[in-house]
């Protein structure tokens, strides 16, 4: 891929970043006009607070996405994570490590989707689906289907405890985290792997790259972040609760999808991610702040999934094209 054509495919990737700044301010602006409380600093803190929950997960399902994978498990991992940390401190576990072995038992169940999916040859969909469903069972197994509440205060305070008494930690720790994980996508040896192997697979082993060990870095990263959030919003909530956290997953890809990933693999940043993620949420606060029924919310938002997809239809076209006259150009040259 020549110079000329990565510059028109960066400036075609800025305007699409424009184009998600310019909606997520008309949907303030739209909202705020039915709602005068949309736009109050408590309102907005309350959106990214629940973006935080989003968040972690969209990070981990943007890099798989841009690696041709994905990952349907996310949601049970979060609420197997925060219902284990509830079991453990009621054992008498330390919150630290009480916290640190939530987010490990993600790691693991990331583990076990690379397993499959390198050893096992299954679909990244199939694999991760049927994990979905074992590790939603276990969160229900260890807690007998019932929320356990959590009295720990320093537990407590890790979803609570607000800098200034103004910015919530989970916020803090997401926007650190889409920082960290920007950077290493964009600026790193193993980020630049990822976009090669959700391009073509087979150059990226040609080129020397190990996609069985790019697929298990992934899943590892997404188990833990997606362990991670549940935490957070079990320490939020005082409880760990066997149903939290159903269909994040879809939630955490019509984020990244929304924000330019492209389910063909090889295209997307993090930074649209973060504004699709706001986007989204802004969205369902929204709604729910103009008192819209919650069978009404959810065709919304499905909608809302199929204008994501359809500009990710739109933005491969724009990109096919783009590829086939530079060809043309190549070859008359």
């Amino acid at each position: 891929m020549n110079r000329t054509l990565m510059e028109k495919i960066k400036k075609s990737d800025f305007s699409d970043k424009i184009s998600l700044i310019i909606a997520l301010i008309v949907l303030v602006f739209v909202f705020s006009f039915f709602n005068k409380n949309y736009f109050s600093s408590r309102n907005l803190i309350n959106i990214l607070v629940a973006c935080s929950l989003m968040g972690f997960v969209a990070i981990g399902e943007t890099k798989l996405i841009i690696a041709n994978l994905i990952d349907l498990s996310a949601g049970s991992v979060a609420a197997f994570a925060g219902v284990f940390c509830a079991v453990l401190m009621q054992m008498g576990v330390n919150p630290f490590l009480a916290l640190l072995l939530g987010v490990a038992s993600g790691c693991f169940v990331g583990l076990l989707n690379a397993v499959l999916i390198n050893h096992l040859k299954l679909q990244p969909f199939i694999a991760t689906l049927a994990m979905m469903s074992i590790v939603r069972g276990f969160a229900y197994i260890i807690c007998n289907g019932r929320a356990v509440p959590i009295t720990n205060k320093t537990f407590i305070s890790f979803g609570t405890w607000r800098l200034f008494g103004w910015i919530p930690l989970p916020v803090i720790i997401l926007i650190l985290a889409f920082l960290i994980f920007g950077f290493i996508l964009k600026s790193t040896f193993f980020g630049r792997s990822v976009y090669v192997m959700g391009g073509n697979p087979y150059a990226a082993r040609l080129s020397g790259l190990n996609p069985e060990m790019i697929t298990l870095k992934l899943y590892l990263i997404t188990g833990g972040l997606s362990a991670l959030a549940g935490a957070l919003l079990a320490a939020r909530m005082n409880s760990g609760q066997p149903t939290a956290s159903v269909g994040l997953e879809f939630d955490a890809v019509t984020a990244a999808i929304l924000g330019g990933a492209a389910f063909t693999g090889g295209v997307g940043t993090l930074l649209g991610t973060f504004i699709g993620m706001l986007i989204l949420q802004g969205f369902n606060t929204g709604l729910i702040m103009l008192n819209v029924q919650i069978f009404w919310q959810n065709v919304a938002q499905g909608c809302l999934l199929v204008v994501a997809l359809a500009f990710d239809y739109l933005r491969k076209k724009d990109r096919t094209k783009k590829l086939l006259e530079e060809s043309k150009r190549t070859i008359k040259s």
